[in-house]
This record gives C-alpha cells, structure tokens and sequence, in this order.
C-alpha cells in the first residue's frame, strides 16, 4: 500500500511539475503595443525562421461583422493595430502597409460617434480613440451601406473618417481591383 501512494504522489508531483512548466511556457513571451498604435493591438516579438526583409508590401483588407460589446475596443478593429504594430516592429516601413477595415452587420454600431452611440448605449464608444488613431494611421475604414441602411446608421452618425460603401461586397470587390488581400481571420 505504501508504494501505491509514492506512485501516485509521484505522478502527482510529475503532473504538476509538467503543469507548471506549461504555464511558464504559455505566458514567456512578452506582448506590447506600438511602435505605430500605442494602447492597441500588442504583440510579441518572434524569432522568425525567415525573416522579413523590410522591402515587404502589404495590402490587407480586414473584415467585421459583430459589434464589440461596450466594456473594450472590438477586437476585430483591434486587429489591424496588430498587424501595424507587428509588421513595423519586423522592420516594415508603416509607408509600404496599406490597410482597411470593411464592417457590416452588428459592428456598424461600434463606428458610430459620441452622440449616436450614446442615444445607443448610453455610455461612450470605446472604439472611437482605436479608429481614430487607425485612420491617422492611413488605414481606410468602410461601412457597408446596406447594414447601416437596416440598421438605422444614417452618415451623420459615424465617427469621422469611416467613409460608407454601397455594400460591404462592393467594398471589397472594389479593393481587390485595387491590389488587397483579405486577411481570413
């Protein structure tokens, strides 16, 4: 009887041992934000197997169809501040990373201004300081003008600078002629 409780004290210790080294593993890399959006989008650098060169060019078309919810930004819209911030820190020129943000359905609310989102929700937009840097940042952001239409998003509602497209397909189709890709997360 007094081996069987040292094999399972034993495996116990095993197990918690591989545990803990799990959780160290899990949390060893350190996530920041910037350079290019302070506050947004961390990340942590990686050691690549190829590295990029700097000379890259990126045209990325990112998509988003459901609101974020009040208590932070929409991790979504928070995406493209990773992909800045990421590729900038690899050695990227900011100049050679064209992005936008194409959203429709329920995330059309998180677009809206101080006034509109606030009739909404009654409280502030939490996505409106991410936007903002995002279109300092040369990133376009496009409403679907269908999803605004159904959901009542008239143009006077939006924060500055989202431009509204006849519909998030055209949206897209329109920069893919124009050389994006859509990133399929």
């Amino acid at each position: 009887m007094q081996s069987g409780k040292l094999i399972l004290k034993n495996a116990i210790a095993g197990s918690l041992g591989l545990f803990a080294a799990f959780a160290i593993s899990a949390n060893a890399a350190e996530f920041s934000t910037g350079p290019v959006i302070e506050g947004y989008g961390p990340v942590a650098a990686v050691e690549q197997i190829q590295p990029l060169t700097g000379k890259e060019t990126f045209m990325v078309a990112f998509d988003a169809t459901e609101a974020g919810g009040q208590e932070k930004a929409n991790r979504k819209f928070e995406s493209l501040a990773r992909f800045l911030n990421m590729h900038v820190r690899a050695g990227v020129d900011p100049k050679q990373i064209k992005l936008a943000l194409v959203v429709h359905g329920t995330a059309g609310f998180d677009l809206l201004n101080k006034a509109a989102y606030r009739e909404k929700y009654d409280s502030a937009n939490l996505n409106a300081p991410l936007i903002e840097k995002l279109t300092e940042n040369n990133v376009r952001v496009i409403l679907c003008g269908q999803s605004a239409a159904y959901h009542g998003i008239e143009a006077g509602d939006l924060l500055p600078n989202v431009e509204m497209a006849l519909s998030a397909m055209t949206a897209h189709a329109q920069l893919q002629q124009q050389g994006y890709t859509v990133n399929p997360f």
